[in-house]
C-alpha cells in the first residue's frame, strides 16, 4: 500500500518538475528564436491557402509558398500605403487649418486664465499678505521644493530618454534582420511543412503523438477562432465609429475610423488613446456640440466592446462567456494591460489540454496500473 502511494507521489513529482522544465525552457528559448517562432505561426497562418494552391492549383508547393508570401506582403504594403496617403492628408489638412485652431486654443486658455485664474491668483495673492511671515516663509519654501523636485523629476525624464534613444535607434537595423530571418524561415518552413511534422512525429510514442495530434487541431481552431473575433471586435468598432463621425461630420471619417479600429487592438488603452486627448481639445477650443458628440460615441464604443468582446470571443474560440470574463481579468491583474490578451489565451490553452484527455491522461499517470477505485 505504501510502494502504491509512493510512486504516485513520485510520478507527481515528476509530473509537476517536467511541466516547469518545460515551460522555463519555453520562455527561455523564446527569447532567442523568437523569429523562428513568428515564422512558424505565418506559415501555420498560410497552411491552408498554401494548400489550397498546391492541390486544387495544381502548382508546385514552393511556388505556392512564394505566391501567398507576396499576396500577404502586397496587402500588407497597400494597407500602409493607404494609411500613409490618409495620413499626408491629415497633415496638409492640419497645415491648413491648425493656425486657425491653435489661435483658437490659445484664445480659449487666455479667456479662461483671465476669467479663473487671475482672479484665483489675486485671492490666493491677498491671502499669502495676511498671513504671518513665519507663515509666508513655509510657503515659500515649500513652494521651493516643490519647484526643485520638479526639475530633478524633469531632468531625470530627458536623462532617461537620452539614455535611451541610442537602443531605440538601433532597434531598426535588428528590426529589419529579424524580418529578414521571419521571411526567409517562414517560407522554408512552409515549403516543408508536411515533412517536419512527419520528422517530428518519428521522435513521438504513438499515444503521446495521437494526444498532441488532437490539442493541435484544438489549438489551431481557437487560434482561427481567436483572430476571428478580433476583426469582428475592431469590424464592429470601425462601423460604429465611423457613422459616428459622420453624424458629428467629421472630416476623414473614413481614415479616423480605420485608425481607431486597429488602436481598439491595443489592450486597455484602446479607443481612448485617440477619444480622450480629443474631446478634451474640443472642450478646450469651446467646440462643445463636437465634444459632447465624440462624448457619446466614446461611451457607446467602450460599452459595446465591454458587452461583446466576451460573448464574440467566447463563441469562436470554444470557451463560455464567464470562462472568457474570467481569463481577461485574471490576465489583467496578473500580466497587466498584455493580459487581456494572455489571460484567454492561457484559458483556450487549458481548456483545449482538458477537453482533449491530456489531463485524464496525466491523471492516470500518476495514479498508475496499480491505482485502487
Amino acid at each position: 500500500m505504501n510502494s502504491i502511494y509512493f510512486q504516485r507521489f513520485f510520478r507527481s513529482i515528476i509530473v509537476v518538475g517536467g511541466t516547469f522544465f518545460l515551460l522555463v525552457a519555453v520562455y527561455y528559448i523564446s527569447s532567442v528564436v523568437y523569429p523562428f517562432i513568428f515564422a512558424w505561426i505565418i506559415a501555420f497562418l498560410m497552411n491552408p491557402l498554401v494548400n489550397f494552391l498546391q492541390f486544387k492549383g495544381k502548382l508546385p508547393r514552393p511556388l505556392a509558398v512564394l505566391l501567398i508570401l507576396i499576396i500577404i506582403f502586397a496587402l500588407i504594403a497597400s494597407l500602409l500605403t493607404l494609411l500613409i496617403f490618409e495620413i499626408i492628408s491629415g497633415a496638409e489638412y492640419l497645415a491648413k487649418n491648425s493656425p486657425d485652431q491653435i489661435q483658437a486654443l490659445v484664445d480659449s486658455i487666455q479667456n479662461w486664465i483671465t476669467g479663473t485664474v487671475n482672479p484665483f491668483i489675486n485671492q490666493l495673492t491677498n491671502i499669502f499678505f495676511n498671513l504671518g511671515e513665519e507663515q509666508q516663509q513655509t510657503i515659500i519654501t515649500n513652494i521651493q521644493e516643490i519647484g526643485s523636485h520638479l526639475a530633478t523629476t524633469v531632468a531625470g525624464f530627458m536623462q532617461t530618454l537620452l539614455t535611451k534613444l541610442p537602443g531605440f535607434i538601433s532597434w531598426f537595423p535588428n528590426a529589419a534582420t529579424v524580418l529578414i530571418f521571419t521571411i526567409l524561415a517562414t517560407f522554408f518552413i512552409s515549403n516543408d511543412w508536411y515533412r517536419l511534422k512527419h520528422f517530428a512525429g518519428k521522435f513521438l510514442p504513438n499515444k503521446v503523438k495521437q494526444s498532441s495530434m488532437n490539442v493541435y487541431i484544438d489549438l489551431r481552431k481557437a487560434f482561427f477562432g481567436f483572430i476571428v473575433a478580433q476583426l469582428t471586435l475592431i469590424s464592429i468598432t470601425f462601423v460604429i465609429v465611423f457613422i459616428g463621425l459622420l453624424i458629428i461630420r467629421v472630416d476623414y471619417a473614413l481614415a479616423l475610423s480605420f485608425i481607431i479600429a486597429i488602436i481598439d487592438l491595443l489592450p486597455y488603452l484602446g479607443t481612448g488613446l485617440i477619444f480622450v486627448p480629443w474631446i478634451i481639445y474640443q472642450f478646450l477650443v469651446g467646440n462643445f456640440p463636437v465634444a459632447v458628440g465624440l462624448s457619446v460615441l466614446y461611451i457607446v464604443v467602450i460599452v459595446q466592446r465591454q458587452l461583446m468582446e466576451p460573448k464574440v470571443v467566447s463563441t469562436n474560440i470554444g470557451i463560455t462567456p464567464l470562462t472568457s470574463l474570467i481569463s481577461i481579468f485574471v490576465g489583467l491583474q496578473i500580466f497587466g494591460f498584455s493580459g487581456l490578451i494572455i489571460g484567454p489565451i492561457i484559458a483556450v490553452v487549458i481548456v483545449t489540454l482538458f477537453r482533449t484527455g491530456v489531463f485524464t491522461d496525466l491523471w492516470h499517470f500518476i495514479k498508475g496500473k496499480d491505482a485502487i477505485e
